[in-house]
């Protein structure tokens, strides 16, 4: 498989997630506060798959899988344009602070500049004010509330 980004100065690389990347996959979303089992993480790689508009992302370095991005893309009808949307962003634990994270928005920005796409948002838990740190340091800014309401009927 092509190797689609590089940095050279960490060895590591950025690929697509494939169904043999369930067990990792599992494990950064756990990391992350979502746990799933192997499972379930290889029904989702496959459901992401099949779905033009979205794309998982892992992080690798010497064979292993150090982080992962998650992206979607949408018409935002109060953009009047495409948007893509970071779903989910985590570097393995002890991975922290080696451009891991960098590397990956660097690689989703890179996709969307590629498809045309010029607004790229991300949301975080208002509880993570390191990830808030993080991405205002890479030039995110400071935007909207999400409020959030769950349906369990």
């Amino acid at each position: 498989m092509a190797r689609p980004s590089a940095a050279p100065d960490l060895g590591n690389w950025v690929r697509q997630a494939g169904a043999g990347d369930a067990a990792d996959v599992a494990f950064l979303l756990d990391a992350l506060g979502y746990p799933c089992s192997r499972d379930e993480a290889a029904e989702r790689i496959s459901l992401v798959q099949a779905d033009r508009r979205q794309v998982l992302l892992l992080a690798e370095a010497r064979g292993s899988v150090q982080g992962l991005v998650a992206l979607e893309t949408l018409y935002s009808v109060a953009h009047g344009s495409e948007l893509a949307r970071i779903t989910a962003l985590v570097v393995a634990p002890g991975c922290e602070r080696q451009g891991v994270g960098r590397m990956l928005l660097r690689e989703v920005e890179r996709r969307a500049r590629q498809a045309g796409i010029a607004r790229i948002e991300v949301t975080s838990n208002a509880k993570r004010s390191a990830a808030h740190e993080f991405y205002l340091a890479c030039g995110y800014a400071d935007g909207s509330r999400r409020f959030v309401k769950l349906l369990g009927d």
